[in-house]
């Protein structure tokens, strides 16, 4: 199982999403798409191992989380708008209690609460924060097989938007990077999927 919280401080969590103006008036929604599209989508169908919870935090009003379930999920489909469609339509609707997964439709739900919840509810398995300033990801005899060997481990995974993620810690929880450079979250993710495909050893 491999899991992406993604967190949005700006992303609109209420009220009638602007699908023309997803980058500004809807609180760079655009990141968190390309994100979800990334952590999910493979070339012709859906990772049937992948949460991706996006945590819209820019209001107006509480923080919302919205769980999309690769296990369940049907009729996404790899298209900016529809998906913020999609999105528009969960923000519309009344906030369900903190710690209440309402269902929207197969493989989506939605709960109140904010990261700090999320990574309470999957402290069942490491989680990786990634962070530029951090050592790698990989361990440092790590070289990519011949072969791909999935790894099968559970591991969770904390990605921001364009803005700096405040400091998250907690038990089980370990800061790692993918390289000096700062890269956007929907490559960030790509990377990591590239890695536990191949089964590289890492650095936890």
């Amino acid at each position: 199982m491999r899991r992406f919280a993604v967190v949005g401080h700006r992303a609109m969590s209420k009220g009638k999403l602007p699908l023309n103006d997803l980058a500004s008036a809807a609180g760079r929604m655009d990141v968190l798409i390309r994100a979800l599209m990334a952590g999910l989508m493979t070339s012709h169908g859906l990772r049937q191992d992948t949460v991706v919870v996006l945590h819209l935090l820019g209001g107006p009003g509480p923080p919302r989380r919205i769980k999309f379930d690769g296990s369940t999920l049907k009729g996404l489909h790899a298209d900016e708008r529809s998906i913020a469609g999609t999105i528009g339509k969960v923000i519309a609707t009344p906030l369900p209690p903190i710690g209440h997964w309402q269902p929207m439709t197969t493989g989506i739900t939605h709960s109140g609460g904010g990261l700090d919840l999320t990574l309470k509810e999957w402290k069942d398995a490491p989680t990786v924060v990634l962070d530029a300033n951090t050592p790698r990801l990989w361990s440092e005899h790590a070289h990519l097989p011949q072969q791909s060997q999935p790894a099968s481990t559970a591991l969770n995974f904390v990605l921001s938007d364009d803005q700096p993620l405040e400091s998250v810690g907690g038990e089980n929880i370990v800061l790692r990077s993918l390289g000096e450079q700062w890269l956007q979250g929907h490559m960030a993710i790509g990377i990591v999927h590239f890695l536990l495909d191949e089964g590289v050893n890492l650095n936890l």
